[in-house]
C-alpha cells in the first residue's frame, strides 16, 4: 500500500553548516542504497547485473501484460541504472497511467516490484517511468538543488526546501553532493 507524498515526506536543507544542514563534505542520502560497482559474482555464478537484467525483463513481461488488458500501446525500454533495474514505457495516451502527480505511477512501480519478488523471491528496487514523467521530475528537481547550492554559496546559510517524497530528496541529496556540499532531511 502506497501512502501519500505528503504522509511521508521530508525537508530537505543544503548549507554550509551545522549537523542537520549541508557542509561541503558530502551528502547524507538517507540509506538510499549503494552503487552498483562492476559486475561482482554473488556466489552462484551469477552476476549482480543480469540479476538486475532478469529484474528488467520480468517487469516488462508483467507491464506488457498491463498494457494488453488496459488496450494501450507503449514501447517498453529496459537499462540498468547504477545499482537499479529500470524500465520506461513510452508512447502517446499514457497520462492515465501516471496519475496526478505520480500517484498511478508509483502504485505501479510498487506493483511491478511485487511482480519481480513473485517472481525472483528478492525484493526489488526497480524504478518505472511513464511518458518521461520521471525524467521531467529528475530535471527539474536537479534545477531545485542548483537553485538551493547557488543561494547558500551566495548567502552562506541554510535553505530549507519543500517537503519531498524518497525518490525526490535522493534526487536533491545526490544534485547537492555533485556540487561538494552537505545536506540533510528534516522530519
Amino acid at each position: 500500500m502506497s501512502e501519500s507524498p505528503a504522509a511521508t515526506a521530508e525537508e530537505t536543507t543544503p548549507s554550509f553548516d551545522a549537523p542537520e544542514t549541508a557542509t561541503a563534505d558530502g551528502v547524507d542520502t538517507s540509506g538510499e542504497g549503494e552503487a552498483l560497482e562492476g559486475v561482482a559474482d554473488d556466489g552462484d555464478g551469477s552476476t549482480k547485473l543480469q540479476q538486475l537484467e532478469a529484474e528488467g525483463d520480468i517487469a516488462a513481461d508483467y507491464l506488457e501484460e498491463l498494457l494488453d488488458i488496459a488496450d494501450l500501446d507503449g514501447d517498453l525500454d529496459m537499462d540498468v541504472e547504477g545499482d537499479r533495474a529500470a524500465v520506461s514505457i513510452v508512447g502517446d495516451g499514457l497520462d492515465a497511467l501516471v496519475g496526478d502527480n505520480g500517484e498511478v505511477l508509483d502504485a505501479l512501480q510498487e506493483l511491478t516490484r511485487l511482480a519481480v519478488y513473485r517472481e525472483t523471491g528478492e525484493r526489488s528496487r526497480l524504478m518505472l517511468d511513464i511518458g518521461g514523467f520521471r525524467a521531467d521530475l529528475r530535471k527539474n528537481l536537479v534545477e531545485l538543488a542548483e537553485d538551493a547550492v547557488a543561494e547558500v554559496r551566495e548567502t552562506q546559510e541554510p535553505v530549507k526546501l519543500a517537503p519531498m517524497t524518497p525518490f525526490e530528496r535522493k534526487v536533491v541529496h545526490d544534485a547537492i553532493a555533485e556540487a561538494g556540499l552537505h545536506s540533510a532531511s528534516e522530519g
